[in-house]
């Protein structure tokens, strides 16, 4: 029987082993990443994105939310699953954070939320892992602050900027993260966070000194030809892949030869 990665394996990769995360959203795509050497599979509020095909993220609902989260946890991944808390699901009060943490595990299944931001939701993060429910921290570029950010740009750039982003993640550990994101900040800043911190980072547009990466699994795969960010890189093609097939399938069925005799049932 396969063992199931906990959040103590991945605290304690922390200067040992690199950690291997993807994002999945259904039970299909689970099942083949389940098959992998992933970690860690976080079920992320980019299905708004990849799955909805909305502008941003912040257009989830924590229905939406619970929902992926079960299509993954029904396939018993050996992987950590850990579920993003949407937009508005834990901003506005120390209550409804813990609330709506409670519900991705106990009706989502998963074993551990993540939530963007530092200082500004630090009793929030308090509050959720005083519950007995595991916290991973992201920080950088955290995509449900694209408005006040002015759009998708790289953060933490310049001494001041550096700092405070120092600050906020010591704050998010001294709060009882068991490990951080850091997205689309400069290389260097990413790794003197990474070297300050006891727990892990994982790293996505940060450079390769954090303790793990991660990606969404339909840009790495390359199943999307009009996305593909300075930090992305395609490990497959799959758009094409998957349109030839597509294309050879229509040909089948227009000249008539699918289904073949061997497709049929019998009398």
């Amino acid at each position: 029987m396969k063992r199931t990665i906990s959040v103590s394996d991945i605290r304690d990769r922390k200067g040992k082993d690199r950690i291997v995360m993807v994002t999945a959203y259904d039970a299909t795509m689970t099942r083949i990443v389940d098959a992998s050497d992933v970690d860690v599979i976080l079920v992320g509020d980019s299905a708004g994105n990849v799955m909805a095909g909305m502008d941003n993220t912040l257009g989830m609902t924590m229905d939406y939310m619970v929902y992926h989260t079960q299509c993954v946890t029904r396939v018993k991944p050996r992987a950590l699953v850990v579920a993003d808390m949407p937009f508005l699901s834990y901003q506005t009060s120390v209550p409804d954070a813990v609330r709506n943490a409670g519900r991705l595990l106990q009706e989502g299944g998963a074993a551990a939320v993540k939530l963007e931001g530092g200082l500004r939701v630090i009793e929030q993060v308090k509050a959720i892992v005083r519950a007995d429910i595991p916290v991973m921290g992201h920080l950088g570029l955290t995509p449900q602050s694209v408005h006040a950010f002015g759009g998708f740009k790289v953060q933490a750039k310049g001494a001041e900027a550096a700092k405070l982003l120092m600050e906020n993640a010591l704050a998010l550990q001294d709060a009882g993260v068991f490990s951080l994101v850091l997205e689309c900040v400069p290389a260097a800043v990413a790794r003197e966070v990474t070297g300050a911190l006891d727990v892990p980072t994982i790293g996505i547009g940060a450079g390769p000194s954090c303790d793990g990466q991660v990606l969404v699994i339909q840009d790495l795969l390359g199943m999307d030809k009009s996305f593909r960010p300075k930090f992305v890189k395609q490990f497959a093609g799959l758009f094409d892949v998957i349109k030839d097939a597509l294309n050879a399938y229509a040909s089948e069925v227009k000249q008539g030869t699918y289904p073949g005799e061997e497709h049929c049932f019998k009398d």
